[in-house]
């Protein structure tokens, strides 16, 4: 596909990357020449100087050949124009805008992205994305991620694999017979900076970060399998109080049992804070200043969530909440060799923003009836939710560890509200919603999977 990008930031460079990578053509804008000399010098793509909003600037990038534009410059109004013009003057046929202001977002204003308004096809507000994936991690304290699908019934978990574990030095096909209460699969394994669909004779192994797909109302029984002592979380306390901040200390305020602290540098956003709580204590002060920590009870939290713009920052809050006395710690982290890092220094959970971003541009790009998908481990593996039509290949096929091509495993089936977890004695029907782990060379083929065959018609 060809794909414009307007604005080389961090998110613009993060999606050009992995497009980059798929082999799609990538021309990026910016006005910035700093930032386009970067991209062109560090990415495989094409850069342009100038104003995305400008007609003769998406002229000259390939506005009238291209097939999709994203537009994640710094400004929501900017964004909505870039979008109005690729669709009026070029009919570019999708149009994607990140729009952080959540008065645009309100349900009353819905027909303003329709395509009698400014005909946007996918409205991306990063603020929500990652509020709702923190209060997603809220509900599974001990993993390193936790995502929903097929409508929540399915949650996919990170976890890492400790010295103590049962479930270490066991073959993945037996482990079923271990815990058959369990309604679980393991589907992916992240070992040594390199994470694969595993096959049935494969073994977890110490520090290994196993995803595994588990029914919702079974999630909490993964702790103690993984040895992993489960504990109520009521008292968290949030480094940073922006947008994220803010989303995520409002979701936390409507559980009664749940009590939090909010700290912001910032004396106009403190005050913000203020007026937009109801239960929520803030201190105006410095996060990584132990004083501050201490006057927001952090070493007595259950949890530390550092949200702040700044990686560096939020590995070093977490790193000192913990070292303080604080039981787990969150970090967002957008920088993929900061990631690592961060869990090597004690850090329990890092939430890349740019990877939720990059799951929902690259689900309107996958070809097929995919209804949801996540990025994992900076785009080296996927797991994605399509719909299998009369002709997919899979209709019949057993889903065992080693029925499907190496690099894919299945996680379970969703059929008529029931979740059914793959197995060698289960098989896709048609216009089943099908679970699958994959790794990134296999992404055409899964696309496949969930195609029309050329021979339906």
């Amino acid at each position: 596909m060809k794909v414009i990008i307007c604005g080389a930031g961090r998110v613009g460079q993060g999606i050009a990357r992995r497009l980059a990578r798929e082999h799609h053509e990538v021309t990026m804008i910016d006005q910035d020449a700093r930032l386009i000399d970067i991209v062109q010098t560090e990415l495989d793509v094409k850069g342009l100087q100038g104003h995305a909003g400008h007609p003769d600037v998406l002229k000259a990038a390939g506005g009238d050949t291209c097939d999709m534009i994203v537009a994640v410059t710094y400004s929501d109004e900017i964004n909505m124009v870039i979008c109005q013009v690729a669709d009026t003057l070029f009919s570019i046929p999708t149009k994607i805008a990140r729009v952080r202001a959540q008065q645009y977002l309100e349900p009353g204003w819905r027909a303003l992205f329709s395509r009698e308004g400014l005909g946007i096809d996918l409205v991306i507000s990063p603020e929500v994305e990652v509020g709702d994936a923190i209060l997603q991690r809220f509900k599974t304290p001990g993993a390193m991620m936790s995502v929903n699908f097929g409508r929540g019934d399915v949650q996919l978990i990170g976890i890492e694999v400790l010295p103590d574990s049962p479930v270490l030095d066991t073959a993945l096909d037996q482990l079923q017979g271990l815990f058959p209460s369990l309604n679980a699969r393991i589907v992916g394994i992240s070992r040594g900076g390199t994470v694969f669909a595993p096959r049935g004779n494969d073994h977890l192994k110490v520090g290994d970060t196993a995803y595994v797909a588990v029914l919702k109302s079974h999630a909490h029984r993964l702790n103690s399998i993984f040895n992993r002592p489960e504990t109520d979380v009521r008292r968290v306390v949030v480094v940073g109080g922006g947008n994220v901040g803010l989303y995520v200390a409002a979701g936390l305020e409507k559980q009664a049992d749940v009590r939090v602290r909010v700290i912001e540098a910032d004396i106009r956003q403190a005050e913000k804070a203020v007026s937009d709580l109801n239960r929520t204590i803030v201190i105006h002060g410095d996060g990584l200043t132990r004083s501050i920590l201490e006057e927001a009870d952090a070493p007595t939290a259950d949890l530390v969530i550092a949200t702040t713009h700044d990686d560096k920052t939020n590995i070093l809050i977490s790193k000192l909440a913990k070292q303080m006395g604080a039981k787990r710690s969150l970090a967002l982290v957008n920088a993929p060799e900061l990631s690592q890092l961060a869990i090597e220094m004690g850090v329990d959970a890092v939430l890349d923003p740019k990877a939720l971003t990059v799951s929902r541009i690259l689900m309107k790009m996958r070809r097929g009836r995919i209804l949801a998908l996540q990025s994992l481990e900076d785009g080296a593996a996927e797991i994605a939710e399509g719909v299998t039509l009369e002709t997919s290949p899979l209709i019949g096929k057993p889903l065992g560890y080693d029925d499907l091509p190496k690099g894919i495993t299945a996680a379970a089936i969703l059929r008529d509200g029931e979740v059914i977890f793959a197995a060698p004695d289960v098989a896709p029907k048609a216009n089943d919603h099908v679970l699958l782990f994959y790794e990134d060379s296999l992404t055409s083929k899964v696309e496949q999977f969930f195609r029309v065959s050329a021979d339906f018609f």
